[in-house]
């Protein structure tokens, strides 16, 4: 990942639906469309609980590597997470299975090819050597992890996925000495019994924990378009965002259908000069194709992590004309 501007457009088509559907939870729980839900790292009055590595979501209306130059299958411009290996390296999830509801540990290496040795040297982007995202199939489950490095090359980390069904596990990370970010992905199974769930309904605003986010703009299919969204306090417009990973804000962007991994970081930085802590926080996107998005913006305010979901279609349905927030 780069302190990157704008999402680098991709070009397969969208998915088939889901066959299975995949559960959420709170603390450790749920993202959906009426449950306050965990997924980003967080303690109870700081930045990130480094045994679960979890933060707080919110109900939606539907942010780690960056653009998707050099990942996946589809061209020198595809998204991540398509693929298990990638540019002379493999993730090897180690973890391939875990049973829905409990804590669990999370093991897993990145693999030089050519070697066949784990990669133990990386280049720190965002003040990480390397960002893992675990989400559900049907996108209702979402975390955001980041796991510690044992000295052979084995990352592991816990995490606690409430109900049953397929997820994929994304990691984004830079190899030392190499010129771009990989994000690699890999299925993960959570046992237990599982039922179908549908995408939440398309929505310009989500809440959590008392926050209100508001998305103002629309995802064009092939085009540059702008995304703004606002946080919310109470009814006040959030002035004093905290940076987090070096940013007031993170997007990831996840393909309904086959997951395509997409993550950017908002126009600006701080301490730039000229991006103000809220409450707004901007990005500058390209979507693939037309169909179904899941955007997660994580914000920190008062020392907490907290993540916004919302369902984005590109090629319609667009919040163009939503109102922009306090």
């Amino acid at each position: 990942m780069h302190t990157g501007l704008k999402i680098t457009a991709f070009t397969a088509a969208v998915a088939a639906t889901f066959g299975t559907a995949y559960g959420v939870g709170k603390g450790v729980g749920p993202v959906t469309d009426t449950t306050p839900t965990a997924g980003h790292e967080r303690a109870a009055h700081g930045e990130a609980d480094a045994d679960t590595g979890e933060a707080r979501h919110g109900k939606g209306g539907a942010g780690h590597g960056e653009g998707a130059t050099g990942h996946g299958g589809e061209g020198a411009d595809a998204p991540g997470g398509l693929r298990i290996s990638e540019g002379g390296y493999t993730l090897d999830l180690k973890t391939a299975r875990v049973s829905a509801g409990k804590r669990e540990k999370l093991r897993f290496a990145v693999v030089d090819d050519a070697t066949g040795k784990n990669v133990t040297a990386y280049e720190k982007e965002h003040t990480k050597e390397l960002h893992l995202v675990v989400a559900s199939r049907d996108l209702a489950t979402y975390r955001h992890l980041h796991p510690e490095r044992a000295s052979d090359g084995t990352w592991s980390t816990r995490v606690a996925l409430p109900e049953a069904g397929g997820h994929r596990v994304f990691a984004d990370f830079r190899p030392r000495g190499a010129k771009e970010a990989l994000t690699l992905g890999a299925d993960l199974a959570v046992a237990g019994r599982s039922a179908p769930r549908e995408l939440p309904a398309e929505s310009a605003r989500a809440s959590v924990d008392g926050y209100d986010v508001t998305l103002k703009g629309g995802l064009k299919p092939g085009e540059a378009s702008d995304l703004t969204l606002s946080v919310a306090r109470n009814g006040r417009p959030v002035t004093d965002l905290q940076p987090y990973l070096g940013a007031y804000g993170h997007l990831v962007a996840l393909r309904s259908g086959d997951l395509a991994h997409l993550h950017v970081h908002p126009d600006g930085e701080p301490g730039d000069g000229r991006t103000r802590p809220g409450p707004r926080v901007s990005f500058t996107t390209t979507a693939p194709s037309a169909g179904a998005y899941r955007l997660f913006l994580d914000f920190k305010h008062k020392g907490e992590v907290r993540t916004a979901a919302f369902t984005v279609h590109a090629g319609g349905h667009a919040h163009e004309d939503a109102r922009q927030g306090p």
